[in-house]
């Protein structure tokens, strides 16, 4: 039943009520005469379909879904060799403070005793003139002695976060001669100490995790060029220093901003190069379920990487010096203290002897050792399959229940392995209730990986944590250019950031907020006061604004290159915001009538002209009067009153699942109707736990969905108190 048939090959599929199934039962059945029947006969048949098998429920108990076995996805690998590794190293965190700190000298080297000054520039973006640093520190009110105009050098160092995991290509732009270290301090990325030529901008990528700060510096020095000068002559020239960088997923260089820079060093980062294949997202979220041949060669290939990783740094990660006579005892200690990082607990005996005293007692080279051991260690299903240890170690480690509590914990908030906190929290017995979960969780929040993920999970709730580029008719709109399609997205980042991390973390602020972060260049874009170099800063306005339904970035991108589109923006609302699933379409090759083509119609004339027929009215019947009531804003999202001469009709409708219909107009009225929707906060709940988790929602009860939507209700809807209260719930002993 519903599975369709031979005159009807579509399935009955979706998330309808059955006040909404009755509707489609009554139009439908019986299908030699349609409408026969009395209503209450399609009630009854409409709610005993809805309650036996069409229902998320009845379907659950059809088919109950269960807690996947799952090996650590692409980003959970490299997220925990980088703390695996990370744990043998200091950790330094930030402090606050936002900039790199600046050492100005009175020499071309870099020497204490020639330094005039020593602070903290947010940024390195200067002009330093014809004279050297002299103009641009007599700005700063600095009363120091004067630098040579042909001998000077300075030096910027501390720390830059990562907020996306890709290449980042790191841009210095100076007429000086220049060393940029990125996270290894002992190897320049970029390297043009004795500079010669005319050359004034310099590039260089290197593959960056999200969420960890790395360590970078930066040198320049007037006095190194080689040139060629007539005799008497002197060149005069202007000098400047600027650090950019081209992020992953934006097309532009951009000075690196200060908010991503700390003066303070971090420790380096061990980033895994290998390539993996792509994870399963076919359910919407990534999944380590898929295991190929591609898959294991990678974990292979990985494994000797980290094994080459350790070598190179084994003095400085087992803190044992080569000439040491205890060396080989203490390479042990340190490969068992390896082994059970990456397992997430303590070893069993068996597990000791064979990860680590075997591979010490087949050779007599103990670097070779060690690396046989981290080798080991990093193909063994323990550590790939984060829950296998469960059955492995039961009876053999004490307490292995809690230390899967805490491997659970980490995996959902940071993707990556647990913390010394939580695994001595583990070890004293402090994992195992509810509350000392949520404990633990509340303190992991304020974690950047923390922070980071979250981000992910509501720009996927959006549908837009896989950007793509965003092109725009250059005729229609000249002044919309790769670097204001830049600012869109990082405006959309502020916005979520800023509303999970206010004080009511409120899930209503982020459809009801009238705040949109906008800096220079997208002030002058859409028509806002502000300086054209202004940093990002948060702008009140009135009247239209809605929250998400009208950020910029959201418009922009679902919108077509030269014209708005309510289908789009629809099909946003449907799927995203109120959790529908909907069927494909019945023409795969749909095609949208081109404004030309009725040059008098307005966008909203056309798609009600297109999507009226009665195969397109079941889906578009309610994506359309959504669509329409984001139309005042045009493909680039800038407001507009009228469209072909014609005032925009923004009206629209929601028949909701117990059969009401929500009139609305325009996106003020939408978005405060969706605020104090049931289905909007359900399908919100529902898609955060599924992309935090990474299983589904009823896999950890049939009931879950509903105890969830009411803790989250009695909240207040608040999104910090709702990851914890997941993150309690999928770390919990099974």
């Amino acid at each position: 039943m519903g599975e369709g048939t031979k005159k009807t090959t579509r399935p009955l599929v979706g998330e309808k009520s059955s006040f909404q199934l009755f509707e489609r039962v009554k139009r439908t059945m019986p299908k030699d005469d349609p409408g026969s029947c009395t209503d209450d006969e399609y009630r009854k048949v409409a709610e005993y379909i809805h309650d036996a098998f069409y229902s998320p429920d009845a379907q659950a108990r059809l088919h109950p879904p269960h807690v996947a076995l799952s090996h650590l996805t692409v980003g959970q690998y490299r997220n925990s060799v980088a703390d695996l590794i990370g744990t043998f190293r200091s950790s330094t965190q930030r402090d606050g403070r936002h900039g790199l700190n600046g050492e100005y000298f009175n020499s071309p080297d870099i020497r204490r005793d020639k330094r005039l000054i020593d602070r903290i520039d947010r940024q390195v973006n200067f002009d330093f003139g014809t004279g050297g640093p002299d103009e641009e520190l007599a700005d700063w009110g600095f009363d120091v002695p004067a630098f040579k105009p042909d001998q000077f050098s300075v030096q910027w160092e501390g720390s830059v976060l990562a907020e996306e995991t890709g290449n980042y290509e790191f841009v210095v732009r100076t007429e000086q001669a220049l060393r940029l270290w990125v996270n290894d301090p002992g190897k320049p990325l970029i390297d043009a100490w004795v500079k010669s030529g005319s050359d004034t901008e310099y590039r260089a990528s290197i593959f960056l995790i999200a969420g960890r700060s790395y360590p970078i510096r930066l040198q320049i020095s007037k006095g190194r060029e080689i040139t060629k000068k007539k005799q008497g002559a002197r060149k005069v020239a202007r000098e400047s220093a600027a650090l950019l960088w081209r992020r992953p997923k934006h097309q532009i260089d951009e000075v690196i901003g200060s908010r991503y820079l700390a003066p303070r060093q971090t420790a380096e980062v061990a980033v895994i190069q290998t390539p993996f294949p792509p994870d399963d997202r076919s359910y919407g979220w990534e999944r380590g379920t898929a295991v190929s041949k591609e898959w294991f060669s990678a974990t292979a290939d990985a494994a000797l990487e980290v094994a080459g990783y350790v070598d190179a740094h084994l003095s400085e990660l087992s803190g044992v010096d080569e000439v040491a006579r205890d060396r080989g005892q203490k390479l042990r200690a340190f490969c068992r203290s390896f082994a059970e990082r990456a397992f997430r607990r303590p070893l069993s005996d068996a597990e000791a002897k064979e990860l680590v005293d075997r591979q010490f007692d087949e050779v007599a080279d103990l670097d070779l050792a060690v690396k046989r051991s981290v080798i080991r260690v990093m193909i063994a299903p323990e550590f790939l399959y984060p829950d296998a240890f469960e059955k492995t170690a039961s009876g053999e480690v004490p307490g292995c229940d809690q230390y899967a509590v805490a491997s659970r914990l980490a995996l959902v908030l940071w993707d990556s392995l647990p913390d010394k906190t939580l695994l001595e929290a583990a070890a004293g017995g402090k994992l195992a209730t509810r509350d000392q979960i949520a404990r633990q969780a509340v303190r992991m929040l304020d974690d950047p990986r923390a922070r980071l993920k979250i981000r992910q999970s509501l720009l996927a709730w959006l549908r837009v944590d896989q950007p793509s580029d965003l092109v725009k008719d250059s005729k229609k709109f000249p002044d919309f250019d790769p670097a204001v399609a830049a600012d869109l997205r990082t405006s959309l980042e502020l916005f979520l950031d800023d509303i999970v991390s206010s004080e009511g973390s409120d899930f209503r602020q982020l459809l009801l907020s009238n705040e949109v972060f906008v800096d220079g260049r997208l002030a002058r874009f859409y028509g806002a006061d502000l300086p054209n170099d202004a940093g990002f800063s948060k702008v009140k306005l009135t009247g239209y604004c809605a929250g998400v339904l009208t950020q910029p970035y959201m418009l922009v991108t679902f919108a077509y290159p030269g014209e708005s589109s309510p289908i789009h923006r629809g099909v946003f609302m449907i799927r995203g915001i109120l959790g529908y699933t909907l069927q494909p379409p019945a023409n795969s090759a749909f095609v949208p009538l081109a404004p030309e083509s009725h040059p008098e119609m307005t966008t909203r004339q056309r798609v009600s002209l297109q999507t009226g027929s009665e195969s397109c009215v079941a889906c578009h019947g309610i994506i359309n009067p959504l669509g329409f009531t984001l139309e005042e804003f045009d493909a680039v999202g800038r407001h507009r009153e009228m469209e072909k001469g014609k005032p925009i009709d923004v009206s629209g409708e929601y028949q909701t699942r117990d059969g009401s219909t929500a009139h609305f107009s325009g996106p003020r009225e939408l978005a405060e109707f969706l605020a104090g929707s049931d289905e909007a906060q359900d399908a919100f709940v529902r898609q955060v736990f599924q992309q935090l988790v990474k299983q589904p929602v009823r896999a950890y009860g049939l009931d879950r969905p509903k105890q969830l939507d009411e803790i989250f209700a009695k909240s207040g809807c608040n999104i910090r108190s709702l990851v914890v209260e997941i993150a309690a719930i999928a770390a919990q002993p099974r």
